[in-house]
């Protein structure tokens, strides 16, 4: 594909979309798939933030479909309780875009349920949100799920042995793991949508190195991380050009199920959507079936 941008997502009118996360890449998710013509529900627990973002959306997009919808990642409950009200307000869902998260706090936090706090939002509550979701998706059009990975990723490892960092917290290793486990998430749902004759495409795309919050809001505006975010901005893409994989994964009929996508220059950093090849440790299906097994004892769901 050759410098793919908004301007080549096909219409989505007709079409239903949840988008996870409620500014930067989340934002710039939905703000795209509004102007495409898509109905969107932004999920995020801060509805402050969540009612800002509709309502920029609506002045950019003055005819876009767009509502706000509470939820929780790092609460199960929460995860349970949007998609039952989710349920109640429509009959299908065409796309799931599970992009919120959160990124290196310096000190281990854990999630109402006691998972770490990244491993904790950044996968089990998706894993847990497109559990819940399943019925929907499999009444939707030509349903999709996209995970958002990282190119932290690539040095990530599954640790079974401590899988909820109690024995020793670093911040960028856990989320390194966190996100290899939401890419191979994704494979492993293409899989299984597969043989079970579910109908469901899951992708997974990544974004570079983005101009988003996610840095000082986990690791601190003070943080090395953090001051790079703020004072070096030329090392980061523009959010709306990080977004980009992820719309490709999301909306173009040559997207393939099970894939993976990122920006296709400078080592993935940034740049235009392309296919990429993921991590040799997300291709492990061992790993993945176990991971999955593990994750669905952990948050009490099952994918049906």
């Amino acid at each position: 594909m050759t410098k793919w941008t908004n301007k080549n997502i096909p219409s989505q009118h007709g079409r239903t979309a949840v988008v996870t996360g409620a500014g930067g890449l989340g934002y710039e998710d939905a703000l795209a798939l509004a102007r495409a013509g898509a109905s969107i529900v932004i999920a995020g627990r801060d509805s402050r933030k969540g009612a800002e973002a509709v309502a920029a959306i609506k002045n950019a997009v003055p005819d876009a479909q767009v509502r706000f919808g509470k939820v929780d990642l790092a609460n199960l409950a929460s995860v349970a309780g949007f998609a039952a009200q989710l349920a109640q307000e429509q009959d299908s869902l065409d796309l799931l875009i599970n992009n919120a998260g959160v990124m290196t706090p310096p000190t281990r936090r854990a999630t109402s349920d006691g998972f770490e706090l990244q491993f904790g939002t950044n996968y089990l509550g998706h894993f847990a949100l497109t559990a819940h979701l399943l019925p929907l998706l499999k009444r939707g059009r030509r349903p999709r799920v996209v995970t958002i990975g990282s190119i932290a990723a690539r040095q990530g490892a599954i640790n079974f042995d401590d899988l909820q960092a109690e024995r020793g917290y670093k911040p960028g290793p856990v989320y390194s793991q966190s996100k290899l486990a939401c890419i191979m998430f994704a494979f492993e749902l293409s899989r299984r949508s597969k043989a079970a004759g579910w109908g469901v495409e899951s992708l997974a795309a990544h974004p570079g190195v983005s101009r988003t919050n996610l840095l000082p809001n986990g690791a601190g505006q003070w943080s090395a991380a953090g001051m790079a975010r703020r004072f070096l901005p030329f090392l980061f893409q523009p959010a709306w050009q990080g977004a980009l994989p992820t719309l490709y994964a999301a909306t173009d009929p040559a997207a393939r199920d099970g894939a993976y996508y990122g920006p296709d220059r400078l080592g993935g950093t940034r740049g235009y959507p392309t296919k990429e090849k993921p991590p040799k440790q997300a291709l492990d299906t061992s790993v993945a079936a176990r991971l999955w097994d593990v994750s669905q004892e952990l948050t009490s769901v099952g994918f049906l």
